[in-house]
């Protein structure tokens, strides 16, 4: 009896704690002026730290890149918020991106995830995972800095030979050059594309025709405010934030570390290692750069403020400075790094960069999740629909479990039987707890019967069951995928409430079946009588692929359970 009410308190206490969390993501209290203004921004303020002093060299081989602009550029830079400064705009098309290119900073302003829907109710209209406009604000800038020199950054006018581009049906590749020059000094930024892929490679050839010796370093930063123009499912609280592999100081090897866009308001990201990368992650999407892997680079992130005449917005930078090189006069180098500017694919994040894919964060259990989501896909390759798989897979899960689900559905059998007796000592000692509980202890030794025996399955499977919920949960492919009927987005709410209903009603029979609620206490028989109810009210804000799961996993359960009761009827029954 003990083990109900405190099986019953821990549901309780998570579904309340869950409920919480997500009238606190959608209700509570909003950080102050976090927009103040929501209109689109002509021109965003783009220096990278005004107050800085001039270009000097900072500790180590990696300089600063707020401390190289001079302050003469600063200021100048602060009297074109409201201008363009010259640029134009090149527009270039993948198969996979339309991508708009400022050559003003060869910044990356706009990149459309071509074939992917904002949303299930505007199919024709695709995602802009980076946007130059508030309150989405999104972008990727770069360039080079130079210790007691001029080097071309994200403010620098760049030349380009067209403002159109197309990947060719016959081609594999794309590549936009856009070349700056000062006096004997020249740099050509290089953006190329592949098809079939949502990989950028960005490099710099670099040659001094100059006497003096040219001293650089490249950077990248990533600069957005904390809104995705993704939906995002009602009462799911996805990560949002930066992402980054980290060296690790005793072994030299890595790991994935994460910091919530709100934390890094008091834990400012600043490391200096050899590899790895980093990223601005949302759910199901990622923009991140990847260095060259054996150079050392400083990683960086912070709280920056998006601000002009027309909005204003709190933003954060982060990004890379990579490994400073010295060209001597004569000399050329070539800078190189990578980017990822897409949905995070599983099975395919790790061919761009050493452990990209753990940025799928399934966190403790991912032993578990990554074989399920395998085991997923595959089925989802039979079937062509992720419903379909997801009911197969629910199948092979509770076929692995048999075993362990019948030895509870018999201990809940048994306990059926043992409910008039149990009854009649609840009413014997209905004053005597202590007596009625060494009588009930008693009946089961007698019986050899254990009260505990159909719970501890039930918890051998819930890993499990949590790892399925992350894999649902974590999935972009599952992201608008169809089912059927009425159901033609997996990763939304039922918008008709028919599954969680349907839930509601399997659980309410699976009650009914095990005959527990008999021996329980009154206050326990009220819980186990709302909890179908409040359970149905609370999965009908989940996306429908985790209640399609729980659904088919309870209709399997009273089947098994039927059976394995009407097979120990007839065991019990006296022969003629």
């Amino acid at each position: 009896m003990e083990n109900r009410r405190f099986v019953l308190l821990c549901v309780m206490g998570v579904l309340l704690f869950m409920l919480y969390r997500a009238w606190q993501e959608d209700y509570g209290p909003k950080p102050e002026d976090q927009y103040k203004q929501a209109s689109v921004p002509t021109q965003v303020q783009t220096s990278l730290d005004e107050d800085q002093p001039p270009a000097q060299q900072a500790k180590g081989d990696v300089p600063s890149i707020e401390a190289a602009p001079s302050r003469e550029a600063a200021v100048a830079e602060k009297q074109q918020i409201s201008e363009p400064a010259g640029g134009d705009i090149i527009k270039l098309r993948t198969d996979r991106l339309y991508v708009e290119i400022d050559t003003a900073g060869g910044v990356l302003r706009q990149v459309q995830l071509l074939g992917i829907p904002v949303s299930k109710d505007a199919p024709g209209q695709d995602l802009h995972l980076l946007n130059n406009s508030l309150p989405n604000y999104f972008i990727a800038q770069s360039g080079l800095v130079a210790r007691d020199a001029e080097a071309p950054d994200h403010r620098s006018l760049f030349e380009a030979a067209r403002s159109e581009y197309t990947l060719a049906k016959d081609a594999d590749s794309l590549e936009v050059r856009l070349d700056w020059k000062q006096g004997q000094r020249t740099v050509t930024k290089v953006y190329g594309f592949k098809r079939n892929s949502y990989e950028i490679d960005l490099k710099y050839e670099v040659h001094n025709g100059d006497a003096e010796p040219w001293v650089l370093s490249p950077y990248l930063r990533y600069w957005r405010t904390a809104y995705s123009e993704a939906e995002e499912p009602p009462f799911i609280q996805s990560f949002f934030g930066i992402g980054w592999y980290e060296q690790k100081p005793d072994d030299g090897g890595y790991r994935y570390t994460k910091l919530d866009f709100d934390d890094l308001e008091d834990e400012k990201l600043s490391v200096q290692q050899t590899g790895g990368w980093l990223a601005m992650q949302q759910h199901y999407f990622l923009a991140a750069v990847v260095p060259p892997e054996d150079q050392t680079h400083s990683y960086f992130a912070q709280p920056k403020r998006i601000e002009n005449g027309m909005g204003q917005a709190q933003g954060y930078a982060a990004g890379y400075i990579g490994q400073q090189e010295t060209l001597e006069p004569g000399g050329s180098h070539v800078f190189n790094s990578r980017l990822f500017i897409g949905p995070m694919l599983q099975g395919k994040l790790d061919d761009v960069a050493p452990g990209l894919e753990l940025a799928i964060d399934y966190g403790i259990l991912t032993l578990l999740a990554e074989p399920l989501f395998w085991v997923l896909d595959k089925l989802h390759g039979l079937t062509g629909n992720w419903g379909f798989a997801i009911i197969l897979l629910t199948l092979i899960i509770k076929l692995a479990f048999f075993k362990l689900s019948e030895h509870q559905y018999r201990a809940m059998a048994r306990m059926r039987k043992f409910t008039p007796r149990i009854q009649s000592i609840k009413e014997r000692y209905a004053d005597d707890r202590e007596g009625m509980q060494k009588a009930m202890m008693d009946l089961y030794k007698k019986e050899g019967f254990n009260p505990l025996g159909g719970c501890w399955p039930m918890l051998v499977q819930i890993p499990v069951f949590i790892a399925l919920y992350w894999v649902l949960l974590q999935s972009v492919e599952l992201r608008q995928a169809d089912f059927a009927l009425w159901l033609n987005d997996l990763s939304a709410p039922d918008p008709y409430y028919v599954l969680p209903v349907m839930f509601g009603v399997s659980m309410w029979l699976q009650q009914k079946l095990s005959g527990t609620a008999m021996t329980m206490d009154p206050m326990q028989q009220r819980m186990m009588t709302i909890m179908p109810i409040a359970l149905t009210g609370f999965f009908a804000f989940f996306p429908a692929g985790l209640v399609l799961y729980w659904l088919v996993s309870n209709v399997i359960g009273i089947a098994q359970q039927w059976v394995i009761t009407r097979r120990m009827d007839k065991e019990d029954a006296p022969s003629k």
